[in-house]
């Protein structure tokens, strides 16, 4: 059965994520580069080009090839997937609510100083930028 291309709500296995963890990190890479690349405990080069291939038919892996050897490449930015997972954690366990997702955070009895004043700053610097804008 054929593997739908959905980049807007695909999401991926801890395998295929690990893969492209390997492929944002390099860029490019032929299948064995992706491979000596990705976290311990690595999987079988074998694997790896199979989960290349799920990962192309899903549209978020491309390749060009050089003289018979494919060199493989992100199609999905590590930003744009990011967004996404964030997008779904937030429907799904804050009630799409960014104020309960940071109050989540907040909440957190090992949350330094440091991390509220750094989110304090961001919090002040988006209103600045959103003011100046309307």
């Amino acid at each position: 059965m054929a593997r739908k291309k959905n980049q807007e709500t695909g999401t991926l296995t801890k395998s295929e994520e690990q893969v492209m963890q390997s492929l944002w990190t390099l860029g490019k890479g032929f299948a064995g580069e992706v491979a000596s690349n990705v976290d311990e405990p690595k999987p079988a080069y074998r694997t790896v080009l199979s989960i290349i291939r799920i990962l192309e038919s899903k549209g978020f892996v491309g390749h060009q090839e050089y003289n018979g050897n494919n060199q493989y490449f992100p199609i999905v930015s590590k930003e744009k997937y990011s967004g996404q997972m964030l997008g779904l954690l937030m429907k799904n366990y804050f009630g799409a609510s960014y104020s309960s997702l940071v109050s989540f955070f907040l909440k957190d009895k090992n949350i330094s100083s440091q991390d509220l004043d750094d989110l304090s700053q961001l919090i002040e610097q988006t209103r600045r930028e959103k003011g100046n804008k309307e």
